[in-house]
């Protein structure tokens, strides 16, 4: 009876899973369009990124997620009631929670690559161009390994922050390992066990998240190692 439900909480880790490696993917792509925006000549789009960045590390992650979940299909239901369309918005909890964790982390992520961005030398871009390469050959062969490896420290820790942050959507519905988690020790009476088991789940992540990320530290600075000697 115990195993059963052990075996249906650890299964429920998957789930967890694709929450966090999707909002991982919506959170970098905006992350590296909302860091270029922020270094675009252009006002408008900088004054915008500043407010999307502000308003989100201002907010807690709930309340934000809560709004996603609840307000705006309300809203947007609302607005095609008024105007006579007969159609009506709803929102899945994983579908909230990638969007919501996407575009939270996506702030924290334009503000890592930005940096990135910051520290390497313009007068490489400079010399890339001078050797006749183009903007994507350039992006590709010396803005990014650099960049990827300037960023890793603060992309390392908006990573596991949100793996963390995945649990939030259990308050939404979402059946991931913490709802189940919740069932089980409400069923068995055993809220110990199976709390510590969600635990070991995200420190389990985080122990080999650490050790891929460290690995990928240690690939993108063997030159700069080498150079330093």
């Amino acid at each position: 009876m115990l195993s059963d439900y052990i075996t249906t909480v650890l299964g429920a880790g998957w789930v967890s899973l694709q929450l966090a490696f999707i909002s991982l993917v919506l959170a970098v792509v905006i992350g590296l369009l909302g860091a270029l925006c922020k270094r675009s000549e252009h006002r408008v789009l900088r004054y915008l990124l500043a407010i999307y960045t502000t308003f989100v590390r201002g907010v807690p992650d709930l309340v934000l997620m809560l709004l996603v979940f609840y307000s705006l299909p309300a809203l947007l239901n609302q607005s095609f009631e008024t105007l006579g369309w007969d159609y009506q918005v709803e929102f899945s909890p994983f579908a909230a929670g990638c969007a919501t964790l996407g575009l939270i982390f996506g702030a924290y992520m334009t503000e890592t690559f930005r940096g990135a961005l910051q520290g390497i030398p313009h007068g490489q871009i400079e010399a890339a161009q001078a050797y006749g390469l183009g903007r994507i050959r350039t992006f590709h062969s010396i803005v990014l390994p650099q960049m990827i490896r300037l960023a890793l420290p603060g992309f390392t820790n908006n990573w596991l922050v949100m793996v963390k942050a995945t649990a939030l959507v259990s308050l939404l519905g979402l059946q991931d390992i913490m709802f189940r988690a919740r069932g089980a020790a409400e069923a068995t009476g055993k809220p110990f066990t199976f709390y510590l088991i969600a635990g070991g789940f995200y420190l389990a992540i985080t122990v080999l998240s650490l050790l891929a990320l460290a690995w990928v530290g240690r690939r993108y600075s063997m030159g700069v190692r080498g150079l330093s000697r």
